[in-house]
C-alpha cells in the first residue's frame, strides 16, 4: 500500500499548482489582450489562429451572460444562494473571455534566427519544434481528428489546416505534466498558406517577410 500512496501523493499535490498556474496565465492573457501585446513573440514572425473560434467563443460568452441574468431573477428571493451563483457565473464569463484572449496573445511563432517553430494553443499547449527536425510542412484541411500515438492535433473550431511532419520526434508536455513524443503536429492558422511558405523559406535559410 505504501508504494502506490507515495506515487500518487506528488501528483495530487501538483494538480492544485497546475490549476492555479492555468488561472493566472488566463488572467495575464486578459491583461496582454487589453494592452494589445503578444506573449513570447520577440524576434519572430507571428501567425494567429483565433479567428476560427471567435464566433463560437462570443456565442458561448453571450449564453453565459443570459444564463447569469436568468439565474439572478430566479434566485432573487434567496440572497445567499444568489450571491454564490453570481460569483460562479462571473467567474465562468471571465474564464471564457480569458480562453479567447489567450488564443489571441499566444499565436504560433516562427523564429528563423533561433531555428524554431513554436506551435501553441491558448495556455494549454506550447511545442517548440527545431526547424532542422521538420521533414515537411503543408497546408491540409482536416475536420476530423482521431487520436493516434505520436501525433498531436490542435484543432480550432473543430479543424486543423497545417500539418507538420518531423524527421525526429519532439517532446510535448500535457497539461498535467505527462511527456509525449510526437512526430506529427497538426494545427490551425488564420493564414495557413502564409505559415507554410514562411516555414519553408526559413528552412531554406531565407529571411521571413
Amino acid at each position: 500500500m505504501k508504494g502506490p500512496c507515495r506515487t500518487k501523493a506528488p501528483y495530487l499535490a501538483t494538480v492544485p499548482f497546475l490549476m492555479v498556474r492555468h488561472e493566472l496565465r488566463l488572467l495575464a492573457s486578459l491583461w496582454l489582450w487589453a494592452a494589445r501585446r503578444t506573449h513570447g513573440a520577440a524576434g519572430g514572425s507571428v501567425f494567429g489562429y483565433s479567428r476560427g473560434q471567435g464566433a463560437m467563443m462570443f456565442g458561448f460568452g453571450f449564453v453565459c451572460v443570459i444564463e447569469s441574468v436568468m439565474m439572478s431573477v430566479l434566485l432573487r428571493d434567496w440572497p445567499t444562494v444568489h450571491h454564490v451563483v453570481l460569483v460562479l457565473d462571473v467567474y465562468t464569463i471571465v474564464f471564457v473571455v480569458g480562453l479567447h484572449a489567450a488564443s489571441v496573445v499566444r499565436p504560433h511563432v516562427l523564429d528563423p534566427g533561433g531555428g524554431t517553430l513554436r506551435i501553441r494553443r491558448a495556455v494549454h499547449v506550447d511545442v517548440r519544434i527545431p526547424l532542422e527536425r521538420i521533414a515537411s510542412v503543408r497546408r491540409e484541411l482536416r475536420t476530423t481528428q482521431e487520436r493516434v500515438e505520436g501525433e498531436l492535433d490542435l484543432a480550432v473550431g473543430a479543424q486543423t489546416s497545417v500539418t507538420v511532419r518531423l524527421a525526429e520526434p519532439v517532446a510535448h508536455v500535457t497539461f498535467f505534466g505527462r511527456r509525449r513524443e510526437v512526430r506529427v503536429v497538426r494545427c490551425h492558422a488564420d493564414d495557413p498558406g502564409g505559415l507554410v511558405r514562411a516555414v519553408e523559406r526559413a528552412r531554406e535559410g531565407h529571411a521571413v517577410p
